[in-house]
C-alpha cells in the first residue's frame, strides 16, 4: 500500500472501519517473520482468479499462491504448469477437507458464484484454513452469519474482498471525509453500472447471484458511502427499472437508491446490468467537493477536489494489497478493517433495499 495514503487511513479514518477484533484462543503455526508468506489457495478458477487475482500473488510480499479448488478437470494441468503447484495442493469442491493435511496452505481465497460461498468457506475453516471471500459475501443475513459463526467455531479468520478499503485514492478520500477538509460531508453520489453480457452467465441466475446489479456492482457505491460517511445508514427508499424483462427475469437490471445517515448525509445511488460508463462518487460538503471518476475499476482511478489541490496517488494492484493486508492480519493476529461482520452489513443494507423495492415503502434499519 502507498505509504502516505497508510498513514492517512491510520490516522483518520479508524471510525469507518466497521470492524470485529479478530482473537486468537488457540496457539497457530503461522509466525511473522523475514520472508515470511502464507500460502493460498484459489477456491474457484473462473475469469478474475485466472485474470487477476493469480497474477496479483505473483506481486505480494507476505502470501503466494499455494494450491486451487475447482470443478473443471480440464483446467488443472494448465494452471499446475503455470504456477508450478504439487499435485497434492490440486482439490475439487468435494475434496477441500483434504486441506486439514496440507500446511502449505493457510488462507482460502473464495471465488465461486455468491450462493456457494457459503459451503465452500465452511469447508475451509473446518479443514483449519483462514478465509477470503469475494463480495457479496453470501446472498442473506443468515448464511452470512453461518460463515462467520463457522470461523470462529475453527478459530479461523474470515475477511471480504473489498479490494477499494486499500487502494490509495479511496484512503485520501476517507481522510478527507474524517477529517472534514472541506466541511461535514452532505450529500454523496455514487453509482456503477456495467453491461453485464451474456444472459446465461451466473450473475442473472437468482439461484446462484442472489441478485443482480445491486448485489454485483451497487455493493461498491453501497461500500462507499460508508466508508466517507462513517457510518451506518438508518433508511433506505429504492426502486428498480427493467427495460428487458427476459434477460433480467430472476434478477434486478437497474436499481436507484436513497440512504439517510444519522449525522445528516444522505447518498443518492444506481447500479445497473444495462447501463455501462457509471463508475465514480462525489462526496459535497460544505466547503466544496472531492470525488473519484473512475473509483471502481481494477485501475486508472482519478481523483479531483473542487479547491484544486491533488487527489493523485501511485496506482496498485488493489488484489495483491487486500491479499498482503489480510495476509499480515493472520500473521499479527490482528483484526481486519474487512471481516465478515463488514460484509455481513452491506448485506443486511442490500435486503433492505431490496424490500424497500418490494413493498414500494422506505424502510428503516
Amino acid at each position: 500500500m502507498h505509504e502516505l495514503s497508510r498513514r492517512h487511513f491510520m490516522k483518520g479514518a479508524a471510525a469507518a472501519t466497521f470492524a470485529a477484533p479478530f482473537i486468537s484462543t488457540a496457539a497457530t503455526r503461522e509466525k511473522a517473520g523475514p520472508g515470511k508468506k502464507l500460502g493460498v489457495a484459489l477456491c474457484g478458477l473462473g475469469r478474475l482468479s485466472t485474470d487477476q487475482i493469480a497474477p496479483a500473488l505473483q506481486k505480494t510480499q507476505h502470501c503466494r499462491l499455494a494450491g486451487i479448488v475447482t470443478g473443471s478437470s480440464g483446467k488443472v494441468d494448465a494452471w499446475r504448469n503455470k504456477y508450478n503447484l504439487p499435485a497434492r495442493s490440486v482439490y475439487t469442491y468435494d475434496t477441500m477437507h483434504r486441506m486439514a493435511d496440507n500446511d502449505d496452505i493457510d488462507i482460502v481465497y473464495v471465488v465461486t458464484p455468491n450462493a456457494l460461498h457459503l459451503e465452500h468457506t465452511v469447508a475451509a475453516a473446518k479443514a483449519g484454513k483462514h478465509v477470503f471471500c469475494e463480495k457479496p459475501l453470501e446472498i442473506s443475513v443468515e448464511r452470512c452469519q453461518q460463515m462467520i459463526d463457522a470461523c470462529k467455531a475453527a478459530d479461523r479468520m474470515l475477511g471480504t474482498a473489498y479490494r477499494c478499503r486499500f487502494e490509495p485514492h479511496h484512503l485520501e478520500c476517507i481522510r478527507i471525509a474524517r477529517e472534514q477538509e472541506l466541511g461535514p460531508v452532505r450529500i454523496i453520489e455514487a453509482g456503477f453500472g456495467i453491461d453485464v453480457g451474456a444472459a446465461d452467465q451466473w450473475r442473472v441466475k437468482r439461484a446462484l447471484s442472489g441478485g443482480g446489479a445491486l448485489m454485483d456492482v451497487g455493493i461498491y457505491a453501497l461500500q462507499a458511502t460508508r466508508y466517507l460517511t462513517g457510518e451506518e445508514p438508518v433508511l433506505v427508499s429504492a426502486t428498480e427499472t427493467k427495460t428487458d424483462p427476459v434477460k433480467f427475469a430472476e434478477v434486478d437490471e437497474t436499481v436507484s437508491w436513497t440512504a439517510q445517515f444519522p449525522g445528516g448525509a444522505t447518498a443518492y445511488c444506481s447500479a445497473s446490468f444495462k447501463v455501462g460508463g457509471i463508475k465514480n462518487f462525489r462526496a459535497n460538503c460544505d466547503r466544496g467537493w472531492f470525488e473519484l471518476d473512475p473509483a471502481y475499476y481494477y485501475g486508472g482511478i482519478k481523483g479531483a477536489r473542487s479547491d484544486g489541490k491533488p487527489l493523485s496517488f501511485p496506482q496498485v494492484d488493489m488484489f495483491a494489497a487486500e491479499l498482503d493486508d489480510f495476509a499480515r492480519c493472520v500473521l499479527e493476529k490482528r483484526p481486519t478493517i474487512v471481516s465478515g461482520e463488514e460484509g455481513l452489513q452491506d448485506v443486511k443494507i442490500m435486503s433492505a433495499i431490496y424490500e424497500s423495492i418490494r413493498t414500494g415503502r422506505a424502510v428503516k434499519i
